[in-house]
């Protein structure tokens, strides 16, 4: 890689074009965070279940109710379990996770070949959909069901899933007021991804009050 530049604000320049795919993942993993992390469950061709973490992930609309997140290919011909089997089943749970699961989902992230169970390896609890066929992982304070919306192939080595949500699952804890749709995510302790092998806490909030148009009169001077 060339040297950096430094502009004229003092800051480090990074020319994308110029470096690697691997270089731009360090940079992109450590600036952008926290980062949510869907983990996957997905079932396999012959009924094995799979579950595997993504933080390349969001959400991008609520009409139609949209989830993303992106996958990296071990090769154009090997698009990882998960891949493989949203690709043919057309659905998928995305499970978010909370503090008392980091383990677990630190050990689903581990390479393990197709005939092995990221729910068995990892004592994982699978719960059932209502929706669809695939189930949930138990114990994430957070689960939702998804129908295969798009795949977007970002190149040779990436595409990028988008699921719709057509049932979202909560603990009870974090409901405020379900006919007003009102959580408290602060109760979910859910965990972000930051900077390669680490991760961070979300409960620590700032409230700040939206600036209403008619209000504003402009900065001091």
């Amino acid at each position: 890689m060339l040297a950096p530049l430094v502009d004229e604000e003092g800051k480090v320049e990074f020319d994308f074009e110029a470096i690697d795919a691997k270089q731009r993942y360090k940079l992109l993993g450590a600036a952008i965070t926290p980062r949510p992390i869907a983990w996957v469950s997905t079932l396999g061709e012959h009924g094995e279940l799979n579950a595997a973490p993504f933080s390349f992930f969001n959400a991008f609309g609520e009409d139609p109710p949209v989830l993303g997140f992106s996958i990296l290919h071990r090769s154009a011909t090997d698009r990882k379990d998960t891949g493989e089997n949203v690709r043919r089943e057309r659905e998928f749970v995305v499970n978010l996770v909370g503090e008392s699961n980091l383990d677990d989902m630190n050990v689903t992230a581990i390479d393990f070949p197709p005939d092995r169970s990221e729910f068995i390896e990892a004592g994982l609890v699978a719960a059932p959909s209502t929706r669809i066929r695939t189930p949930r992982i138990a114990h994430s304070p957070v689960s939702f069901e998804c129908r295969l919306f798009d795949i977007v192939e970002l190149g040779p080595s990436r595409s990028l899933v988008l699921g719709e949500v057509l049932t979202m699952h909560i603990v009870d804890a974090a409901v405020i007021d379900a006919q007003k749709a009102y959580i408290d995510a602060r109760k979910l302790r859910l965990i972000g991804r930051g900077e390669p092998n680490t991760y961070v806490r979300t409960n620590d909030t700032i409230r700040l009050p939206a600036i209403a148009l008619q209000s504003w009169t402009g900065r001091p001077v």
